[in-house]
């Protein structure tokens, strides 16, 4: 069996977990009880990893959005004989609204099918593959539906049909008429949890109603952006709060693993994790496409994740699990075959242990950006911010693995030391707010000597652009920034010629931007990737130049799929969506180019 393109798949989110739902009514990823939990359906990643289906019996066409101000997906088959909406959504708490999205969530996925018109038939198959596919459960009746056991997952599927079951497989056929309507509902609890309980078709209607609205309450009490593209920046701004964790504030990069950059080749990464820079340039998206009122807990999540690691002269680790875990120590499940043979496939992530200096910068940026919402922040918080800056004094000067992590030699990364800049440039006028007025004078000194050092070391008069690090001359996407944070003027000749050098020499045939075009060890030549286009449409924009932005902002948005979902990156032969989907990133870049541009206009 080929994989499904990437672009065939829909998120849905409790802001705990999500799952990715394909065109033709199958979830082929679905992690629980959270984000990076072992996966009991991933189809995404090998034909055996298991699914459940809701398909059209026969020849079927397709439609599908999102209800209006949700994440909650409707899909419209059309059959020669009749046709069925199949609505599918991982359901919130009872009465969950506004800032209270997700944070109770009962793990449970709710799907209801209703015959619209004339006669519908559908098969159903359900194949639950615990732990990444490794565990074939041993399937029951159960009142009410259809047991599971086998591992430490105990699963129960409501259905209104009757499925026969051959394995650790149940399968069976639907038939409705116009007006009839089938509810199927999937819950989740752990071995030594109580006994999982169905139930009614009623109430799982009534839960699945009752997410809608909380969806569109959040929307409607968030939602104020009125610019340019408003539709896709308020959609952009669901999709980075469906990637959110509830209950700690905490964020992933994306909610899937391995997922290729290069297809059959081995850049393939788990990004089911919060990695600060990330997360920090989230909020500062919220702020746009959003009202940021989570922020408080954002910042107090890495507070106590990080704990005492900068007063201990240690860096600020980059990357945490949703629970504030510190070990994501990488391993490799050699049993999956990977999207489209891309091996292998990864669990944890290598990247945790990397130093990457750029966090500090990042996030100050959103500390920054968001004080108006933080209001008093508690003592701890203070504290962490406040070391973050002395680290970005401290350390600016030493090599890091860069914002791309590279797995080599570490260097000095022009994009390091600039976020080092910012992270002293927001703090100085933080500190009367953290408290830390004694380290004003320290924090003016070093911001002032990392200045003098990108404007000495960073430019490359061979190359005339400023480079990826200091003496090199490799163009990098992230330079872009040099306008973007205000480091540079918009009129800066030196930045007009390095937006020029990018627009030039670091895009595909399709306008598309690299990261950058240097070999970094790795095999494989990965895509174009969004977030670097999103880049150099702001970075164009701040320059004045209105109409390269927005031809640029249009090549990155027409790469969504039907729903609106934007990938990591695009195969520059293919065109098609490569890496981990939907990628949080890139929404952060389509919200802040959207909002430059919407600025220059004006």
């Amino acid at each position: 069996m080929k994989s499904l393109p990437i672009s065939d798949y829909a998120l849905l989110s409790d802001c705990r977990t999500a799952a990715l739902v394909s065109r033709d009514g199958s979830v082929d990823w679905l992690c629980l009880p959270r984000f990076d939990a072992p996966a009991v359906f991933c189809r995404l990643l090998d034909p055996g990893g298991g699914s459940f289906a809701i398909s059209p019996a026969g020849e079927f066409e397709t439609r599908r959005r999102y209800l209006d101000e949700t994440m909650v997906l409707e899909t419209t088959f059309t059959t020669p004989r009749g046709t069925a909406v199949l609505t599918d959504a991982l359901a919130l708490g009872p009465d969950e609204r506004g800032h209270e999205l997700g944070k109770g969530s009962p793990g449970m996925l709710l799907r209801q099918l209703v015959c619209t018109r004339g006669e519908f038939d559908a098969v159903v198959r359900y194949e639950p593959r615990p732990e990444y596919g490794l565990i074939h459960p041993v399937l029951m009746q159960a009142a009410g539906g259809i047991g599971a056991r086998g591992g430490a997952d105990r699963l129960l599927l409501a259905t209104p049909v009757s499925l026969e079951l051959g394995g650790a497989t149940a399968t069976g056929r639907i038939r409705l008429a116009a007006g009839e309507t089938a509810v199927f509902g999937l819950y989740h609890g752990p071995m030594a949890g109580p006994r999982l309980e169905a139930w009614t078709p009623e109430q799982m209607t009534t839960r699945l109603a009752d997410t809608v609205e909380g969806w569109r309450s959040w929307s409607a009490l968030h939602q104020n952006y009125d610019g340019p593209w408003r539709n896709l920046v308020q959609h952009s701004g669901r999709v980075l709060q469906a990637l959110t964790f509830a209950p700690t504030g905490a964020m992933v990069a994306a909610p899937t693993t391995s997922l290729p950059e290069s297809v059959g080749g081995q850049r393939n990464w788990d990004y089911r994790y919060t990695w600060v820079r990330d997360a920090s340039l989230t909020m500062e998206a919220l702020w746009v496409a959003a009202c940021p009122d989570e922020a408080n807990a954002f910042f107090e999540f890495l507070a106590d994740a990080s704990a005492s690691d900068m007063h201990r002269g240690t860096d600020l680790q980059i990357m945490f699990g949703v629970g504030g875990e510190r070990d994501l120590s990488e391993r490799e499940l050699s049993h999956l075959a990977g999207w489209r043979e891309s091996r292998p496939v990864r669990v944890g992530n290598a990247a945790w242990r990397q130093r990457q200096l750029d966090v500090y910068g990042e996030l100050l940026g959103a500390a920054q950006r968001l004080v108006d919402r933080l209001g008093e922040l508690d003592p701890v918080s203070r504290r962490f911010l406040a070391a973050a800056a002395d680290a970005a004094a401290d350390h600016w000067q030493e090599q890091d693995q860069g914002i791309w992590e590279v797995r080599g030699e570490t260097r000095d990364f022009l994009y390091s030391k600039l976020m080092c800049w910012v992270a002293l440039e927001r703090a100085i006028p933080l500190a009367g707010y953290l408290g830390a007025e004694d380290r004003l004078a320290d924090w003016v000194a070093a911001r002032n000597d990392v200045r003098a050092a990108i404007e000495t070391r960073g430019w490359n008069e061979r190359v005339g652009a400023f480079t990826q690090a200091f003496g090199s001359d490799d163009l990098d996407a992230s330079s872009l920034m040099l306008g973007l944070t205000g480091f540079l003027a918009p009129d800066d000749p030196r930045l007009l010629a390095t937006i020029n050098a990018t627009a030039e020499h670091l895009t595909d045939q399709r306008g598309m931007v690299y990261r950058y075009r240097r070999r970094d060890g790795l095999a494989g030549q990965e895509g174009t990737f969004l977030l670097c286009t999103f880049w150099l449409a702001a970075a164009q924009a701040l320059a004045g130049d209105v109409d390269a932005a927005v031809a640029t902002f249009e090549r990155g948005i027409a790469t969504m799929n039907d729903v609106g979902l934007l990938p990591e990156e695009v195969d520059s032969g293919s065109g098609e969506m490569i890496g981990n989907f939907p990628q949080a990133f890139s929404h952060v870049g389509l919200v802040n180019a959207a909002w430059a541009i919407s600025q220059a206009q004006r």
